[in-house]
């Protein structure tokens, strides 16, 4: 049985690979056409190109690695199929449970490399990527740093501002601390608002504080209600450079802080819909794995379908999923269903799915 299993997975890897390379060069081609328009009028050099791109692999691996696992899977079972394996295997006793082991086996191990890669590697990787395109390639002047779960903007020469939350929906920024510098640094005076608002043209901070250091070091507190401020900054330059990116943060530093928006009583749906569409998308790969199994051994368990079908199928039911996370990730972040269930709803419906199938299939 160990060398049967050997055998299978040998085989199943002699697949797996060309399947990986063949789907991220097709992503890699498109991608990049779509994209060297608009980095050639920046007249951006192509080291900094070529790097964007490499920064962005390991993100792009982990989109298609489903889409790989599928493909794999059902061509090899295929490839077994026709050449009359299966039925060898089967006439000597052996279980399509225990032939579909190492495929499943494969699949896990790179589930959790991709959950281990999606919390380790790929957000610092698509943050780099994002600065570098934005001052790199677009030669974009500076206007905001994040750091963790928090960004600062820069509003003018002499006044920083720090933001905990943008809102998606409406022209307003949560969470906001206003500095104001003298010209030797020194801190002027800072202004805590519980949000800011675009109303009637013009910017308000609404509930908070107001402190005025004076240089005899005495400090006035005003608390307001409402409080106008002039800023040169439109609603759709926050929406641009004051968001926060649920991808380039870890797992660990997202599930931070969606705890304190919810403690500081803002909805995190948008951000706890992110987190659990991100913890659940890496097992993917081994419902993909169950699905190829089912489609390539056909209810008499020996027959299989084309090769050229097999890959077809492979890309319906990767456009299918996609389509239902996508679908299920839009409701969780409108609050319209729970964020566990939007990040979680694809990998139910196609594992139940998988799971109906596979008992169908005959052993």
């Amino acid at each position: 049985m160990t060398l049967l299993m050997s055998y299978l997975l040998r085989e199943h890897m002699r697949v797996f690979w060309p399947c990986l390379g063949g789907v991220a060069a097709v992503y890699l081609i498109v991608d990049f056409v779509e994209k060297i328009r608009k980095f050639v009028t920046y007249q951006a050099e192509l080291r900094h190109i070529l790097w964007y791109f490499v920064l962005k692999f390991p993100s792009i691996l982990f989109q298609i690695m489903p889409l790989a696992i599928l493909m794999s899977t059902l061509l090899t079972l295929t490839i077994l199929s026709r050449n009359n394996e299966i039925t060898a295997m089967r006439s000597s006793g052996v279980s399509l449970y225990w032939v579909s082991v190492p495929f499943l086996v494969v699949a896990q191990v790179l589930s959790l490399l991709m959950l281990w890669a999606s919390d380790a590697v790929i957000p610092g990787a698509n943050q780099q990527a994002d600065v570098l395109r934005e001052f790199r390639i677009e030669g974009k002047t500076p206007g905001s740093v994040f750091q963790g779960s928090e960004m600062w903007v820069r509003l003018g020469d002499q006044t920083l501002m720090k933001g905990d939350l943008p809102d998606d929906s409406a022209p307003r920024v949560y969470g906001i601390s206003l500095y104001k510098l003298e010209q030797d640094f020194s801190i002027r005076e800072i202004v805590f608002a519980k949000e800011l608002r675009y109303e009637n043209g013009g910017w308000v901070l609404v509930s908070g504080v107001s402190r005025t250091f004076h240089p005899d070091q005495l400090v006035r507190s005003q608390p307001f209600d409402r409080l106008p401020i002039q800023l040169n900054q439109k609603p759709e330059d926050f929406r641009r450079a004051v968001r926060i990116d649920s991808e380039a943060l870890s797992l660990r530093e997202l599930a931070a802080y969606v705890e304190r928006l919810r403690q500081d009583g803002y909805n995190p749906a948008r951000y706890a819909t992110d987190l659990f569409g991100r913890t659940a998308f890496p097992f993917v790969c081994l419902i993909m794995a169950l699905i190829g199994i089912t489609m390539s051994l056909t209810e008499t368990g020996s027959r299989s379908t084309g090769l050229v079908k097999g890959v077809g199928y492979s890309l319906l039911v990767a456009f299918l999923y996609w389509a239902t996370h996508s679908v299920a990730l839009a409701f969780g972040r409108s609050d319209v269903v729970p964020p566990l269930l939007a990040g979680w709803a694809a990998n139910i419906l196609f594992l139940s799915f998988a799971g109906y199938l596979f008992l169908r299939v005959r052993q």
